[in-house]
């Protein structure tokens, strides 16, 4: 049997049995076509490279890939794999982080889990350890610092109202960036200020506006002379397609938000580095900080499990805080 045939299978399944999104199947077949390159030999060609937005159906693409066995998949093949991933420098001399090595390692244990499932016998996937990854510290912003984020834009153009909105919600809501740029006006409900959102996994969940981030956004929507689906759109560049009717050709992307972002973060000088995905850990500092469930907040931030939300608590716990204040004291010399 060849792995050409058996990974298309693999991203068929996913696609159609375990619903997966569009998004995560191109990463996979990124990953697992690096593989078989590589099993392949040095000298067969490098797999296409991940496009700029996700295909219409990843599925349907070819792999560009030559004729492997499934016999070619061993202990020893891995083994050199995971050594030619830690060892990797592309052309511009970029390494690969050990997250994304993780990566790697994550959809082939996926993939042969699939063999598994479809009684193919090959390497059986608990064979492949996941290496340590890196740790990094969780950057998040006080509320001064939010405060001084958010009186950045100037309220007087279309983008500066825009932007204001666009961090309001993200404070408010935790939302992460593929799922803010994907709202659109029918998704909304002002007057209860809650939405639902499909975050990753194909989950759903509800989320909810405060008073502020709700008047802001009513405020930029209803400054809009237009009638367009998605909530965030941009104002310069490329006009929107003659033929798009719905404004999706103007919507605002992920790189966009998180340039605005940083933007906005270096005009209000603040000390860190933040991202949107740093403001979803500003919102979940910020709740968990004012005493609120931990489980409360692994539901409002998505998170599939509790252990995934529980790295807040090594970051603020209020009574870990109490507790040093009242028996740690300092002698003065």
């Amino acid at each position: 049997m060849e792995l050409e045939q058996l990974l298309k299978d693999f991203l068929e399944y996913l696609e159609i049995e375990r619903n997966v999104s569009q998004l995560t199947i191109r990463n996979y077949k990124h990953y697992l076509s690096r593989f078989v390159h590589f099993l392949a030999g040095p000298n067969t060609p490098s797999p296409t490279p991940l496009p700029v937005k996700p295909v219409k159906s990843v599925t349907d693409q070819s792999h560009g890939m030559t004729h492997v066995p499934l016999t070619a998949v061993t202990s020893e093949s891995i083994r050199q794999y995971r050594l030619y991933l830690a060892r990797f420098v592309d052309e511009h001399g970029m390494t690969l982080k050990r997250v994304t090595q993780n990566y790697h390692l994550i959809a082939l244990r996926s993939f042969l889990k699939y063999m598994a499932k479809r009684d193919i016998v090959t390497i059986t996937p608990d064979k492949i350890d996941l290496p340590k990854a890196e740790s990094h510290s969780i950057k998040f912003l006080d509320r001064e610092q939010v405060d001084r984020l958010l009186n950045m834009p100037e309220i007087s153009t279309p983008e500066g109202l825009r932007d204001k909105a666009i961090l309001e919600v993200l404070f408010s809501t935790g939302l992460r960036v593929s799922e803010l740029v994907s709202l659109n006006r029918d998704m909304i409900n002002l007057d209860r200020r809650e939405f639902g959102v499909v975050g990753k996994g194909r989950r759903i969940r509800v989320v909810f506006l405060s008073d502020s981030s709700a008047d802001w956004l009513k405020r930029y929507l209803g400054s809009r002379e237009d009638d367009l689906k998605p909530v965030f759109i941009r104002y310069s560049g490329k006009k929107p397609d003659e033929d798009d009717k719905t404004g999706d050709s103007i919507r605002l992307t992920a790189r966009s938000v998180q340039r605005l972002v940083e933007k906005y973060a270096k005009k209000a000088k603040l000390p860190i580095k933040i991202t949107p995905h740093g403001l979803r850990h500003t919102f979940a500092t910020d709740l968990l900080g004012n005493g609120a469930d931990l489980r409360a907040i692994q539901e409002l931030l998505g998170h599939k499990n509790v252990s995934t939300t529980q790295i807040y608590t090594h970051v603020t716990n209020p009574q870990l805080k109490q507790i040093h204040d009242k028996f740690h004291h300092t002698q003065s010399s």
